[in-house]
């Protein structure tokens, strides 16, 4: 049976870049038989700040919003979160969406495709790391990075990804479905 892999666009701001990378991504992980991907994208998901009365950690939920984000996450075995760097940070949006559950995070690894420019987003990744690993989740090491992206986005909006990206990404779902399968005990 498929791992159940969800790739979260985590930029909700206009004008972003996150929905061609993340395309991209979601098509070529598709083609990985371990793993039934869905692509989510934060911007539809629309949560606004921590807006229910009870902490994570009772799944006392009573939003709508929050329901449904609670579903998406927990029906996950492993997640990708494609984000860019904000002022050497990572995106309000991202940090939200996390922090807005706890249980149905745990014990599933994160993978991440960053995008920026010269840094290729890899200060947002290493900032949101650590929240990550406190929800109980495994933050691989291995990622992909996309520096100065703009340039691989053609005059359609399609990213055209590079060998090494791809080569990358591969890396990256290996050690995911690895990690997914290990802590699928955890998780039951």
């Amino acid at each position: 049976m498929a791992l159940k892999l969800n790739i979260i666009i985590a930029s909700t701001r206009p004008g972003r870049g996150g929905p061609a990378v993340a395309k991209w991504f979601h098509e070529f992980a598709s083609l990985d038989a371990r793993f039934e991907t869905a692509l989510i994208d934060l911007a539809e998901i629309n949560l606004p700040l921590l807006d229910e009365p009870h902490h994570p950690r009772m799944l006392k939920y009573e939003k709508a919003h929050t329901k449904r984000w609670s579903s998406l996450v927990d029906a996950a075995d492993a997640t990708v979160f494609v984000t860019p760097e904000y002022d050497y940070f990572a995106p309000p949006s991202l940090i939200n969406a996390l922090i807005y559950l706890s249980k149905e995070w745990n014990y599933k690894p994160a993978g991440f495709v960053s995008y920026g420019g010269v840094s290729g987003g890899l200060r947002s990744v290493e900032s949101v790391k650590g929240l990550v690993a406190g929800l109980r989740m495994m933050p691989i090491p291995d990622g992909v990075a996309v520096h100065s992206y703009q340039q691989f986005i053609d005059d359609e909006g399609v990213f055209q990804a590079t060998e090494s990206m791809t080569g990358s990404a591969a890396t990256m779902l290996a050690e995911l479905a690895k990690w997914a399968e290990a802590l699928k005990p955890l998780r039951t």
